[in-house]
């Protein structure tokens, strides 16, 4: 099983106090400031907007510490969280919410069947290459399935690597992580299989709804 870096010290304590700082740090020292508090309350106006636009069974991919899946979870929703922080797991099984100890490219359950796949938070730039992580949920949804990504704000595409790292010299291990805009976002969907349907945005949040091009006979 792959190196689990989201599993490192400033993450993992960073959830169990529900607050950061917590940042990203790019080998040239840029950093990304995360929303520990925001990923640690219940699901806010934007995440609901998301959330309503599902289909059928969804799948959270890097669902940290489960607000969403809960939210779906208490709506008698079928919802089920991925991620590969022991932490973030722990936390969102706390809360009620199912969730597996994996990573979006370790095999899954129900592959080929979800309605929904989410990609929130920025979790399109998981493995550091959007478009293996988008052929990939492509094998995870259902033929005609929804995909719905929380893209970055602004128009950037790039691949880098990166720390964890709490603000005052803890970090955690190196990563490959990608950041996408919308647009960079339909570039690389389309020859994964994605057709882009809706865009929307919710104060400073952008997210891009798509459909699976995959063929077949949605169960």
């Amino acid at each position: 099983m792959a190196t689990r870096p989201w599993s490192a010290d400033p993450y993992a304590h960073a959830l169990r106090r529900r607050r950061g700082p917590l940042f990203l740090r790019r080998a040239d020292g840029w950093l990304l400031p995360l929303d520990v508090e925001r990923w640690c309350a219940g699901a806010d106006a934007a995440d609901l907007s998301a959330l309503h636009r599902c289909e059928g069974s969804v799948l959270d991919l890097g669902c940290g510490p489960g607000r969403l899946v809960a939210a779906l979870t208490s709506a008698g929703r079928s919802a089920l969280g991925v991620d590969v922080s022991e932490a973030a797991v722990d936390r969102a099984r706390r809360l009620g919410g199912p969730v597996v100890h994996r990573s979006v490219f370790d095999e899954l359950p129900d592959e080929g069947g979800w309605g929904t796949a989410l990609l929130m938070d920025g979790n399109i730039g998981i493995g550091g290459d959007p478009a293996a992580l988008l052929g990939r949920v492509t094998q995870l949804v259902r033929p005609g399935g929804l995909l719905i990504v929380e893209t970055a704000p602004q128009e950037v595409d790039e691949r880098v690597e990166v720390q964890v790292d709490d603000g005052r010299g803890a970090t955690g291990a190196l990563f490959p992580w990608a950041r996408v805009g919308p647009r960079a976002l339909e570039r690389h969907s389309r020859p994964a299989g994605w057709r882009a349907t809706t865009r929307w945005t919710v104060g400073e949040r952008r997210f891009t709804a798509l459909r699976s091009r995959r063929a077949g006979v949605p169960r």
